[in-house]
C-alpha cells in the first residue's frame, strides 16, 4: 500500500510517505515554508496543510496523488468534543472542528488529482503511539505511552502493539493534561508556548524543587493509569517574567519543581502500564517525550528493561504514526525506523551547481571529514551540512554546528551565534562504541533524547557540552549507519585526544533548521561561522571575505 500521513490540525505540520510498510520520506512544512513550527497552533490556523512537504514526499516516491491508495488524517473530529464541555477555555475551538472535518477537501485543492474518499481519519493519540510501536526496533510486542497538550478528547494514551495491531488500555480525559501544563509554565516564565518548552527544561537545572509540595496538590498521578494536571496557580509560585526580562532565581526553582512533578507523574504511568502488559519495551511518543530529562529517569528508574523515543515525538510525527498505523491495518508488516534522516538531500553535482550560482568561492578538500577535523582541532565553529535531513527538532549529524567541546567558551559562543539564551546547553556526539567510557546512561542513543551523566575524569575535559549538572544531552554515532560523521570523529581524536564533538542544530534564534542549500549559505552567511561542510565541498569563511575585497577593489 501506499499512504500519505498528513499532520495539519495543531502545530508542526508534516507529512510522511509509507510504501508497503516501509517509511520512504517524511518531512515537516517549516522546513520548506521556512516558518518556525509551520504555524502557530490556533484553531484560525487549523486549515493549513503541509502541502510542500506533502508534493516534496510524493516526489521523492516518483508518486502523484492519484497513485495513494490512502491519506491518514492524525485527527479524528467524531471524536471530539467542544472545548467548553471538555474544560478548555476556547472559544474558538469549533473552527478547528470545522477544518478537520473539512480536510478531505482540502488535501484535494492542495494535492490535485487526489481522491478525497481515500483519506482517512486516524485518532491524534493512536498516531502517536504507533509512531513509537510501529517505528521501534524489534518491537513485535510492547507497551506504548503518549502525553502531549490535547488530541480529540484526552492528553494521554497508555497502549500495546501486539504484532500489527494497537490495544488502547487508558486515556486521560481533557482538561486534565501534562502538556499543557508544562506549556502554561512556558507562557508564564515568558517564553513562547507551544515552542519554547525545551527551554523550561534547561532553566530547571539551575533550581531547586523547592515548590513541589505546593505543585502536587495540582499534579499528581491517580495510581489507575491517570492523573491530574490542572489549575495550577502560576502567579501564587513566582512573579510572571517578561520576555526582554532576566529570568531569578524564583524561576528557576519553580521550573525545577514543574520539572521533578511531571517526571514523579510519568513514572506512575509507566509503572502502572508495565503492571497491566509485562512488556520489556517501552515506547514513548507525544510532545511531552521530547522532555529528555524525564526519559532518563523512566529508563533509570523505570520497570521497562528499554525505553526507545520516537526521534519526531511532537505532532509531526504523527504524519509518520498515521501512515504506519493504516499500512498495519493494511496488512504491510511496517520496518523499524532506519533512522532519522528521511528529508530531502542534493547530489554533489547538485550541491556543486548551487555554489557556483551562488558565487562564492569553495573547494573539494581530498577527505572533507579530515577537513572539518582539523577545524574544529583549530577551534573554528563549522555548519555541516551532510546528506538527508533530518526529521524531528534534533540536529543529528546531517544538519548541525559543530565546535570543540574541550574549550569551556565554545558554550557562550555558539548560543552567540545562534542568538540563544546562555542558561542552554549543547549537546556531544560521539562514537557509539566509546560512549560507556565517558557518559553514564542509555546506550545506544542516536536520537539525543535522554541525558547521561558525564563521568567526573572528563567533566574538564569536555566542559563545553557539560550542563550546570554535569549532565550532557549525548548523541551516539554507528559507525555502520553515519560512517563519514565516525570519520570525523574519528579525525577528531586523533588530533585532540577527544572522542567527542560539540553538536547543535545548524539554524538560528527563532528559524527553523537549515534543509537546503540556500538555507546553508544564508545561514553561513548571516552568522559567525568559519567553515562550511557542504557534501564534499568547503565554503571558508575567510576565501569568502577576501573575495568580497577582491571584487570591490577590482571595481
Amino acid at each position: 500500500m501506499r499512504i500519505l500521513g498528513i499532520n495539519a490540525l495543531f502545530h508542526d505540520p508534516a507529512a510522511a510517505l509509507v510504501i508497503d510498510g516501509r517509511t520512504v520520506a517524511a518531512a515537516e512544512e517549516e522546513r520548506f515554508s521556512r516558518r518556525k513550527h509551520g504555524k502557530r497552533p490556533l484553531p484560525f490556523s487549523a486549515w493549513e496543510l503541509p502541502e510542500q512537504a506533502a508534493a516534496w514526499c510524493l516526489k521523492r516516491a516518483g508518486l502523484r496523488p492519484q497513485d495513494l491508495d490512502a491519506v491518514a488524517y492524525s485527527f479524528d473530529p467524531r471524536l471530539a468534543r467542544p472545548a467548553g464541555e471538555m474544560g478548555l477555555d476556547d472559544p474558538w475551538d469549533h473552527l478547528r472542528l470545522t477544518y478537520a472535518r473539512e480536510a478531505p477537501g482540502f488535501l484535494k485543492a492542495s494535492l490535485p488529482g487526489l481522491d478525497p474518499e481515500i483519506v482517512r481519519f486516524v485518532p491524534h493519540h493512536m498516531a502517536h503511539a504507533a509512531s513509537g510501536a510501529f517505528a521501534a526496533e524489534d518491537a513485535g510486542t510492547s507497551s506504548v505511552l503518549v502525553l502531549d497538550g490535547r488530541g480529540e478528547r484526552a492528553s494521554h494514551l497508555a497502549a500495546r502493539r501486539v504484532h500489527d495491531r494497537l490495544e488502547a488500555l487508558y486515556a486521560q480525559d481533557l482538561p486534565h493534561s501534562l502538556g499543557l501544563v508544562y506549556e502554561e509554565l512556558t507562557d508564564h516564565l515568558g517564553f513562547l508556548r507551544s515552542s519554547d518548552e525545551f527551554k523550561v527544561m534547561a532553566l530547571a537545572s539551575h533550581g531547586r524543587p523547592r515548590m513541589l509540595p505546593e505543585l502536587r496538590r495540582y499534579v499528581h498521578p491517580t495510581g489507575d493509569g491517570g492523573f491530574r494536571a490542572t489549575g495550577v496557580p502560576w502567579a501564587e509560585l513566582c512573579p510572571r517574567r517578561r520576555p526582554d526580562e532576566a529570568w531569578t532565581q524564583d524561576h528557576a526553582d519553580v521550573a525545577a519543581s514543574a520539572q521533578a512533578v511531571l517526571e514523579e507523574t510519568l513514572l506512575d504511568l509507566a509503572r502502572w502500564l508495565h503492571g497491566q502488559t509485562h512488556d520489556r519495551l517501552l515506547t514513548l511518543a507525544g510532545g511531552v517525550a521530547l522532555n529528555c530529562v524525564a526519559n532518563s529517569r523512566i529508563a533509570r528508574e523505570g520497570p521497562f528493561d528499554r525505553v526507545w523515543v520516537q526521534p519526531a515525538a511532537g505532532d509531526a510525527g504523527t504524519a509518520l504514526g498515521g501512515a504506519l498505523l493504516l499500512a498495519a491495518g493494511g496488512g504491510d508488516d511496517p520496518d523499524p525506523m532506519a533512522g532519522a534522516d528521511l528529508g530531502r538531500d542534493w547530489s554533489d553535482s547538485e550541491l556543486g551547481a548551487w555554489l557556483k550560482t551562488a558565487a562564492v568561492p569553495f573547494d573539494r578538500p581530498a577527505d572533507i571529514a579530515g577537513t572539518v577535523a582539523e577545524a574544529l582541532a583549530d577551534n573554528a565553529i563549522v555548519a555541516w551540512f551532510q546528506g538527508r535531513s533530518e526529521f524531528g527538532p534534533r540536529a543529528l549529524g546531517h544538519r548541525s554546528l559543530l565546535a570543540h567541546p574541550g574549550h569551556a567558551g565554545n558554550l557562550e559562543r555558539l548560543n552567540d551565534v545562534k542568538g540563544r539564551e546562555q542558561f542552554r546547553p549543547v549537546a556531544p556526539m560521539v562514537l557509539a562504541d566509546r560512549a560507556a567510557e565517558i557518559f553514564d546512561g542509555v546506550v545506544p542513543s542516536p536520537y539525543m533524547l535522554f541525558v547521561h551523566d558525564v563521568a567526573p575524569e572528563w567533566r574538564e575535559r569536555i566542559p563545553a557540552v557539560v550542563h550546570v549538572d554535569g549532565t550532557a544531552r549525548i548523541q551516539t554515532v554507528d559507525r555502520r549507519s553515519e560512517p563519514l560523521v565516525a570519520r570525523m570523529l574519528t579525525e577528531f581524536e586523533r588530533r585532540t585526544g577527544l572522542p567527542v564533538v560539540v553538536n547543535t542544530s545548524l539554524n538560528t534564534a527563532g528559524r527553523p533548521m537549515v534543509d537546503d542549500p540556500r538555507d546553508a549559505l544564508e545561514c553561513f552567511g548571516s552568522s559567525p561561522v568559519d567553515l562550511l561542510a557542504i557534501g564534499p565541498y568547503a565554503v571558508r569563511r575567510g576565501d569568502f571575505f577576501r573575495s568580497d575585497d577582491t571584487d570591490d577593489a577590482a571595481r
